[in-house]
């Protein structure tokens, strides 16, 4: 009865709009209708993220602030189903939902909704999907990740050089950093692993343990994490979960007098972490919501998938710490950057790392069959590992496990 009346409704909006997310004349700033489903809400950064860049898309393309409807601490689950449900029938003529977890569910909705626009953002099934009215995006996340770990790599070269290591800091010659993520997703091992790169470009000796907390929200459980990995010796601890939990745990560390710092993600950890935040990763996710509210009103297709990093200014990191990062840190990451930018630096070259010994030659980056093996979609060309190619898919796919880096849980 649910979808039926779903779908009467949809029919009836249509109907009375008389005109669709795909009509060539477009959408009239002022009368276009969104909507939003969040994981969770202003107290997570990763949401607050994605809603300041909704924000300014709709200001920046003229669209009025109380033409969007917010759902908040969506699960990724049916509710998320409800709330695109509850979206549409509520006249949204494009609606996003902003975890990759929503996904299938926005999936569902989008097909009996063929002309409302659904976004599934950091999703990966929209080109498979058969559908035109479902659309993938992500930033290029990886870019910011490497270029705080050269602030972090920065910052360990300089405590190696003045001595302030202990014994309990090093495994052998190699320096232990330590990182906390969400879940064992490519998304999360691209991203731990660009930052590992970042490090290991000013400080080559290093090796990396990653702590999952099975949460993409969790105080407790990524504060835990970081407890452990600095218990083992870990001098520097990076993060993609979307708490100050565990910014908050190394401050704490650092102050019962052990020398330890941090990287954050999504939000400037400094209030927290005052001592030992050095920097965060960050999106600015305003690129892709101005594109996608603009193709709206010029009645322009949205692309299944669409990414974009510093070439484009979709990616960056928050403010330097500069009374804890090392001297040189603000050249060196203008350095990186605009060589990011430019495509003179490639995070992911294949001769920088490797794979049980061997530098890797191919992977194939779609996955057709639902085993999460790649079948198809070959991304490295030239030695170079295209990571969220367009072409391929928006969402990350490098999920290889290179040496220098252990998976503890």
């Amino acid at each position: 009865m649910k979808k039926l009346t779903s779908l009467f409704l949809a029919l009836c909006l249509v109907l009375s709009l008389g005109v669709c997310a795909f009509a060539a004349d477009g959408i009239a700033p002022e009368d276009l209708k969104i909507g939003m489903v969040c994981i969770g809400d202003n107290n997570s950064g990763y949401d607050i993220a994605h809603i300041t860049g909704l924000e300014t898309a709709m200001e920046t393309v003229g669209v009025p602030a109380e033409n969007v409807i917010y759902k908040y601490n969506i699960g990724e689950n049916e509710a998320a189903e409800d709330a695109c449900y509850d979206l549409a029938d509520n006249g949204c003529q494009i609606i996003f939902t902003d975890s990759f977890g929503h996904q299938p569910f926005t999936q569902k909705v989008a097909g009996e909704y063929p002309d409302i626009q659904f976004v599934a953002m950091t999703g990966d099934q929209a080109a498979l999907s058969g559908l035109d009215n479902l659309s993938n995006a992500f930033n290029h996340t990886f870019e910011s990740r490497y270029v705080s770990g050269v602030v972090a790599g920065m910052k360990l070269k300089e405590l190696i050089e003045n001595d302030e290591l202990a014994d309990e800091n090093y495994d052998g010659d190699n320096v232990k950093i330590g990182y906390v993520g969400a879940f064992n997703y490519a998304e999360v091992i691209s991203g731990y692993t660009a930052f590992f790169l970042g490090i290991r470009s000013i400080v080559e000796n290093v090796h990396m343990d990653v702590r999952y907390t099975n949460s993409w929200f969790d105080p407790t459980a990524e504060a835990e994490a970081a407890n452990a990995l600095m218990s083992d010796g870990c001098v520097i601890i990076g993060q993609h979960a979307d708490s100050t939990g565990a910014p908050s745990a190394v401050q704490a560390y650092a102050e019962a007098g052990h020398t330890v710092f941090c990287v954050g993600y999504n939000i400037d950890m400094q209030s927290v972490a005052p001592d030992t935040a050095l920097t965060s990763a960050g999106n600015d996710w305003s690129k892709f919501y101005t594109y996608a509210l603009q193709c709206m009103v010029d009645g322009e297709d949205i692309p299944h998938d669409w990414s974009a990093g510093y070439s484009e200014g979709a990616n960056f990191i928050f403010p330097l710490n500069e009374s804890i990062v090392a001297e040189g840190t603000a050249d060196k990451v203008a350095e990186v950057e605009a060589a990011i930018a430019d495509g003179s630096l490639q995070v992911f070259d294949c001769s920088t790392f490797t794979v049980e010994g061997e530098h890797p030659e191919s992977f194939l980056a779609i996955d057709l069959d639902g085993d999460f093996v790649g079948d198809e979609g070959e991304a490295i060309k030239d030695g170079i590992f295209y990571e969220s190619d367009p072409e391929l898919r928006s969402a990350p796919y490098f999920s290889l496990i290179i040496d220098g880096i252990t998976e503890l849980s």
